[in-house]
């Protein structure tokens, strides 16, 4: 039988605005205020940023994840620089070339991976490889935490990296679309994960964490943010009205919503996961970290979920793809187990 659900979890691009980022801009929305950037509201969430990091740090606001990245690497290149990613990097398969088109043709490098994470000797192997004028010089090393996989990098392994970046002149940036739901999978401090372990920049994620749209590009040296500004400006990505970007970002930051949001989101994975274990013919493809399930299904099985209603993508590794977002629904949760039961027992 098909059934209508009210929840899906193909994406957590798929929910809602929290109500910590909401109730923000409604808060903003109340008189005039002054333009690009030159408002309270702006000030207000850099600050936040600011102490959230315990660092003086450079806080730039950009509407979406591809333009945050995009011209976080291109501040950190010249067009005949390259940037080392893993194959799977949302930079690499899905930014429709971004990076190099805002970069004026900064090449990436990719690095072959099984669940989306760098080691230093995969780095220092294609950063080593060539040395001569008519290859592109490497220049940085982009990761992203959590991966496309959805595992965490532990702060030993991104401390490991920097180091291993420092050694050999490269800059360290970090894809944090999912930002939060690495600080609640570990339960270290914004800090411990980025400036304190040696990455240079940060773009932090704001959609999936609850937002209505919104990035934050992050930087720990002010020397990199040099001209950042007039970067977005050309880019399209300086807001007339800021306070509408900026004002979640204080809601979410001085609230705390932007832990619990992930937090839940994580617990639900975990939640997910676990009830699935062990079905016929179901698999998880990789360890659950943050807030994506992938799993292995047999071709019968899948195909009966979206007879039923589920959405649901299918890529990496093959397997089926399921995101769990800050407004997750446990009793939705409990539906798509259910469901995954039947289909499963009746595969096997």
């Amino acid at each position: 039988m098909t059934r209508d659900h009210d929840q899906q979890f193909a994406s957590d691009n798929y929910s809602g605005i929290c109500p910590e980022a909401w109730a923000a801009m409604e808060q903003a929305n109340h008189g005039h205020a002054p333009a690009y950037g030159e408002d309270a509201w702006t000030a207000r969430a850099a600050d936040a940023f600011r102490t959230l990091f315990e660092a003086p740090c450079e806080v730039f606001f950009a509407f979406n994840g591809t333009a945050a990245n995009a011209l976080a690497l291109a501040a950190l290149c010249q067009s005949y620089h390259s940037v080392i990613c893993a194959d799977s990097a949302h930079v690499e398969t899905d930014e429709c070339g971004a990076p190099e088109f805002f970069s004026n043709g900064s090449k990436l490098l990719t690095v072959r991976t099984e669940g989306g994470k760098l080691t230093p000797e995969a780095i220092r192997s294609l950063a080593t490889n060539r040395s001569d004028i008519h290859f592109p010089r490497p220049r940085v090393v982009t990761i992203t935490q959590p991966t496309e996989t959805g595992q965490v990098y532990t702060l030993a392994e991104i401390r490991a990296l920097s180091g291993e970046c420092r050694r050999l002149g490269l800059a360290l940036h970090m894809d944090g679309s999912r930002f939060a739901n690495a600080c609640a999978s570990l339960g270290c401090s914004p800090a411990d994960m980025t400036w304190k372990a040696g990455i240079d920049v940060l773009c932090f994620g704001g959609t999936k964490n609850g937002m209505h749209a919104g990035e934050a590009v992050v930087f720990f040296e002010a020397r990199l943010a040099e001209d950042f500004g007039y970067r977005c400006k050309q880019a399209g990505q300086l807001a007339s009205k800021m306070r509408f970007l900026a004002a979640p970002w204080v809601g979410m930051l001085e609230s705390g919503a932007w832990l619990s949001n992930a937090e839940h989101g994580n617990a639900c994975a975990r939640r997910f996961a676990g009830a699935v274990s062990g079905l016929p013919g179901v698999r998880a493809l990789f360890p659950v970290e943050a807030n994506a399930v992938f799993l292995s299904l047999p071709t019968s099985t899948a195909e009966g979920l979206r007879a039923r209603g589920w959405r649901f993508y299918t890529f990496i590794g093959g397997g089926a793809r399921f995101m769990f977002a800050w407004d997750a629904k446990p009793e939705r949760v409990d539906e798509l187990v259910a469901d995954l039961h039947d289909l499963a027992a009746a595969a096997a």
